[in-house]
């Protein structure tokens, strides 16, 4: 047996759970949704991320030489335009992404030296959205110098922020029986208060669950791998949705414990983990420490997250483009590797996506509350083109070849991939509804529903103008 195929089923499941999984997925949903939250993990759980996960196994072991990971899957299986599309998509639902870095990055300082919240409450939108425009040029500035040392940086913060989220679990369910803990949430013993009510306002919400299990089409070059695919693969996906499961619900459960789900604050999704933690510091005797530890984490995995973020995306869309599609001029790059133009244009982007909601929004809560859902809206488009192209891989099923293969049968996996295809679709055209009041705060409420809708179909249209410039340089 060669070193290339050495994993196990165990290996797959860590490797996955690292790279998708955080403490910030648990408490964005509680903050949307309360306990009823744990009912919604395990539905998403079983009907959308194990089919996702195991979708993403056959797509990755079926082009197992394509260097553009979800792009060349679709150009694969379709045309190069429509590959084109996906690459695109991929690299443009990444500048929302971008533009929150920066406050997060503010929020975790605000936690490691002051140990408050107050700079969320308190703070000119307008003011944070300047500061927050520097923080991005600063690092849009270091990131086209290169990236080896802050990689290291990420990789070890992003440890220490799976080490703290693990902990928070086991701190938090354990701190009634050692400690004068109370349940913040009443009738936490009682089933009911875990089921969500299936209405108008809790599908708004769906598009936050599945922003936060997305992204799994990272592990898929672990596929080929692994010893024997066919069953040591979703063997580790069955774990991994398992392990995710857990951390899920128990991670509810202790927001439940530590807040009141029938009054949830409103800078939750923005100071939670924090006031989390110095909860649990509290109970334990041991202050803000737990606060201090998360914020340097939390910093240093943001700072290195955003130097990357800007780079990695740019590289996969250039890196598999056609001179067809992304103009040459575009695409060249200086003696440091950096593509100056695609900077240039993600500069711009963002910026535009940090200062203008930053004039329009009455606090940071807001802002930052709004920026985080329409994260939620824009990020899963890209996981719309995972499921075409494994919808398009069974239609052409005696065409490709893969060592593992999540259902035998192209009409049934075509069913699979068309149902996790429209429920991504549906989670996000219904989070684009705002979820401040409409009665209370009318004028927040359409300025937030204008963004919502405008910003998807500009960053995608921006995407065919490329076509056009590229066909006038051929020309030239």
């Amino acid at each position: 047996m060669g070193d290339s195929k050495q994993l196990r089923w165990y290996n797959v499941a860590i490797i996955a759970f690292v790279s998708v999984w955080g403490l910030g997925n648990v408490v964005n949903n509680f903050a949307t949704q309360g306990t009823s939250v744990v009912v919604s993990w395990i539905l998403i759980m079983v009907l959308y991320f194990i089919p996702y996960a195991l979708i993403v196994g056959q797509l990755g072991s079926a082009f197992k030489d394509s260097s553009g990971g979800v792009s060349s899957w679709v150009k694969n299986t379709t045309t190069k335009k429509i590959g084109y599309l996906a690459a695109w998509t991929y690299w443009v639902v990444h500048i929302p992404y971008l533009a929150q870095k920066p406050q997060q990055i503010l929020i975790a300082f605000d936690w490691m030296f002051n140990q408050s919240g107050d700079f969320v409450k308190q703070a000119n939108p307008t003011l944070i959205a300047m500061i927050s425009l520097v923080i991005f040029l600063f690092f849009l500035w270091i990131a086209s110098k290169g990236l080896t040392t802050l990689k290291r940086i990420g990789s070890v913060a992003g440890t220490a922020m799976f080490i703290m989220s693990i902990l928070f679990i086991i701190l938090a369910v354990t701190a009634p029986a050692i400690s004068n803990a109370t349940f913040e949430t009443p009738n936490m013993g009682d089933w009911r208060t875990y089921m969500p009510t299936f209405d108008f306002k809790y599908f708004t919400t769906i598009s936050m669950l599945v922003f936060a299990v997305g992204g799994c089409e990272k592990i898929s070059p672990y596929v080929n791998n692994t010893k024997n695919p066919e069953k040591e693969f979703p063997k580790g996906m069955l774990i991994l949705a398992l392990m995710i499961a857990i951390c899920a619900i128990l991670g509810s459960f202790s927001m439940g414990m530590l807040f009141d789900a029938n009054n949830i604050p409103d800078d939750l999704m923005a100071n939670g983990a924090y006031l989390a933690f110095g909860k649990l510091g509290a109970y334990y005797k041991v202050g803000n420490l737990f606060v201090v530890i998360y914020a340097i984490a939390q910093a240093m995995a943001t700072i290195s997250a955003l130097a990357f973020s800007i780079d990695a995306p740019l590289q996969i869309l250039l890196s598999d483009s056609d001179k067809e599609f992304i103009p040459e001029s575009f695409a060249k790059k200086n003696k440091n590797g950096t593509p100056v133009k695609g900077y240039i244009l993600t500069g711009v982007l963002v910026s535009i996506l940090i200062v203008v909601p930053g004039l329009g929004m009455k606090n940071m809560t807001v802002l930052y509350n709004w920026l985080l859902s329409l994260n939620a809206i824009v990020m899963p488009l890209r996981y719309l083109w995972v499921f075409f192209a494994y919808m398009m891989l069974n239609k052409l099923s005696s065409q490709f070849n893969s060592e593992y293969k999540f259902v035998k049968n192209p009409k049934v996996g075509f069913v699979i991939g068309l149902w996790c295809f429209l429920f991504t679709a549906f989670a996000c055209i219904l989070g684009i509804v705002p979820k401040v009041d409409y009665a209370a705060q009318p004028t927040e409420y359409m300025f937030q529903l204008g963004l919502n809708i405008l910003t998807p179909i500009v960053l995608i249209g921006l995407g065919m103008i490329f076509p056009i410039l590229a066909r006038k340089e051929l020309k030239k």
